[in-house]
């Protein structure tokens, strides 16, 4: 949408510019020979205005999307981010308890009444 607004701001930008840079109200386009009457000019600057302002709310409404898009993304990371953290917290938390547990055989047993003898 960017592209297409900046297309039709400098289409609309080159009929400005054409238009004051003419001596005469006679415009030679593809071949063609025209010499537009004072509404004619007047309705062909309205196109022009018209043209430059579709260019620039699309460049405007683009951008904002742009925008938008890149902020998504940028709180996606963050939280995929904040994820992979909090997942090697746990990670390391285990593998302190794994370190500070006793093997299986280092285990005290308490005797039991019937392991009493006479």
């Amino acid at each position: 949408m960017i592209l297409l607004g900046l297309i039709l701001v400098l289409l609309a930008g080159g009929a400005i510019v054409l238009v004051l840079t003419e001596d005469s109200a006679r415009y030679i386009l593809f071949g063609y020979t025209f010499e537009p009457n004072q509404v004619e000019m007047f309705l062909a600057g309205a196109a022009a205005a018209a043209v430059l302002l579709l260019g620039l709310w699309l460049m405007g409404s683009g951008s904002r999307r742009s925008a938008r898009r890149r902020r998504a993304l940028r709180g996606a990371r963050a939280e995929a981010s904040s994820r992979v953290a909090r997942l090697e917290d746990e990670k390391r938390e285990l593998e302190r308890r794994l370190e500070h547990s006793p093997e299986p055989g280092d285990r005290l047993v308490a005797r039991g009444s019937e392991d009493t003898g006479p």
